[in-house]
């Protein structure tokens, strides 16, 4: 939680939080006149990328560890474990901290996708991904959380940064070489998702 604090309000606060400038001590930066009224301006929503959770508990000398997830614990293509509650408490907490509208503005799955003999991409993995996490976020704001928007990422496969092409996060398959375009049944049931307006989550998916 620290290291999301230490960035976030010195914006909304004009501060830096007292745990990370215990932590750092010596090597806080330098602080100059006005900085922080600089830093520190209005804003009208909060927006924040959420993939994935950790569960954190107190180690032996009372500081705070993570705990590691056991074997067999799901995780997506890239590596990452799947916790849909991320999209409940990481909006909740931001809202109670700083009390300005949440928008989602990454969120998804890489997943192992291909071209199936029928000509289409099914890729149940992603459906019960979004399924799973949207629900969660669904709850938060039946919870209070104030949440004004929702991105899915990404519309399309595409370049992941230092991992390239190899990673799909897309709705929509891109075949590379000839650049052609094709849905994935997610997008078919993520269109299903915002035309019922998250009436349909939870529900099973007919093709």
């Amino acid at each position: 939680v620290w290291n999301n604090t230490w960035w976030l309000d010195p914006i909304f606060y004009g501060r830096y939080p007292k745990d990370g400038l215990e932590l750092f001590g010596g090597d806080v930066p330098l602080i100059r006149d006005k900085d922080m009224e600089t830093i520190c301006q209005p804003l009208d929503f909060f927006g924040v990328n959420i993939y994935q959770g950790q569960t954190v508990r107190a180690s032996k000398d009372g500081q705070p560890e993570i705990v590691p997830k056991p074997d067999g614990f799901p995780i997506t293509a890239y590596d990452w474990p799947i916790t849909p509650e991320a999209l409940y408490w990481g909006p909740r907490y931001f809202w109670e901290r700083y009390k300005l509208p949440i928008i989602i503005t990454e969120n998804g799955i890489s997943n192992a996708d291909w071209v199936a003999l029928d000509g289409k991409i099914h890729d149940p993995q992603r459906i019960d991904f979004l399924n799973r996490y949207l629900l969660q976020l669904q709850k938060a704001c039946e919870d209070g959380v104030e949440v004004s928007g929702y991105f899915q990422w990404s519309l399309m496969d595409n370049f992941e940064w230092v991992s390239g092409y190899k990673p799909r996060f897309g709705l929509v398959y891109v075949d590379y070489p000839t650049q052609e375009r094709i849905s994935k049944d997610s997008a078919y049931w993520y269109k299903e998702v915002i035309t019922s307006n998250g009436t349909t989550l939870g529900k099973p998916h007919l093709d």
